[in-house]
């Protein structure tokens, strides 16, 4: 049962809503003094000038299979783009069909965390690119076959020229990541909560606005913020009260694995949250498959609340403001093979 506190909670969160426009305004500068709108245009990246030819080419790699010493493999396939920019199975399916240790995080937004990876380990999606090709549980390949095979295809050759047009030998393992950064920095979408942010009053309604009120009442805030919602920051899971090891693996001791730092064990990278409603299953664990019961773990675990149940329908219909609208994504054409083309290799069934 709910107890009087929590229900009064939801309850003076949405009458605050419904006593008009000052309450919203004032709720709206609190947000915004917390969050940001995403921008309507591609954000720079550091180091890396963003061209359309530069777009072309990342999005060529990002959906070529090739790029996996098996041919099976791309980017897309754990980061799809057609399922809320991850694979939204527990942990993914990478070279032999071999599962791999953690859930795969959306691609969509991406752009905005500070660092990738549920650790934290890549500074920048660039580096981030370079991991998962050379992962052997993953797309299980090296640089030097990866670009045996871009060289390989004449077309390749024209599009890497053409991104890097400064560069005699631009067909490099630092520009395959450099042109996969710029495409995957295109891949931002818009929410209603943006244009709330933005002054459009009619983009959530009174149950959103009022999750959004005990978003911020409740603590969520605090780890995630910003205009991702999270990403900027590296948190203990289990904060208050640690959960159970089938969703915090004793295994998986996150940060610690990359600073090597007692005070890391156990600590990861705030999720964030955009398109948090269509990107199940939840935490690096992938085992929490209900976005309700992902609120009410954190709730829990982060803050030591015990959320009522309308508490947490409420905070959910907000995250639900967080779904945007997909840029539109067709399937490239890709270049041909040659007799010059590396040929699969690898176990795959």
């Amino acid at each position: 049962m709910p107890t009087l506190r929590h229900t009064t909670a939801l309850a003076l969160s949405l009458l605050a809503i419904a006593q008009g426009a000052a309450a919203s305004s004032e709720l709206r500068e609190l947000a915004l003094d917390i969050f940001s709108p995403l921008p309507s245009t591609t954000p720079a990246v550091t180091d890396n000038p963003i061209t359309p030819e530069k777009i072309d080419l990342g999005k060529a790699l990002f959906f070529d299979p090739r790029m996996s010493a098996s041919g099976v493999f791309s980017c897309n396939s754990c980061h799809n783009l057609a399922t809320g920019g991850d694979d939204n199975m527990s942990t993914s399916i990478g070279h032999g069909w071999q599962k791999g240790p953690r859930n795969s995080p959306t691609v969509l937004n991406s752009v905005f965390n500070d660092a990738q990876f549920w650790d934290g380990r890549a500074a920048d999606l660039a580096e981030q690119a370079k991991g998962p090709v050379q992962a052997g549980v993953e797309m299980a390949n090296t640089p030097e076959n990866v670009i045996a095979t871009l060289n390989s295809m004449p077309q390749y050759v024209e599009w890497f020229q053409e991104s890097f047009p400064d560069e005699a030998d631009p067909v490099t393992f630092d520009n395959f990541a450099k042109a996969i950064e710029a495409y995957e920095a295109t891949l931002i979408t818009p929410a209603p909560f943006d244009a709330w942010l933005n002054g459009d009053d009619a983009a959530l309604s009174d149950i959103q606005l009022a999750g959004l009120d005990l978003f911020v009442e409740s603590g969520c805030a605090s780890c995630h913020g910003g205009i991702n919602l999270g990403g900027e920051g590296y948190y203990p899971f289990g904060l208050v009260e640690k959960p159970g090891a089938d969703v915090l693996p004793e295994g998986d001791k996150g940060r610690f694995a990359v600073t090597e730092t007692a005070i890391d064990e156990y600590v990861f990278r705030a999720a964030p949250l955009r398109n948090i409603a269509v990107t199940a299953p939840y935490f690096h664990s992938g085992v929490v498959w209900d976005l309700e019961t992902a609120v009410a773990i954190m709730a829990e675990s982060q803050l030591g609340a015990d959320l009522s149940g309308e508490d947490i329908g409420a905070i959910t219909a907000f995250l639900g403001s967080l779904t945007g609208q997909m840029p539109e994504v067709s399937y490239p054409v890709l270049p041909a093979e040659t007799s010059a083309t590396p040929r699969p290799t690898g176990e795959v069934n």
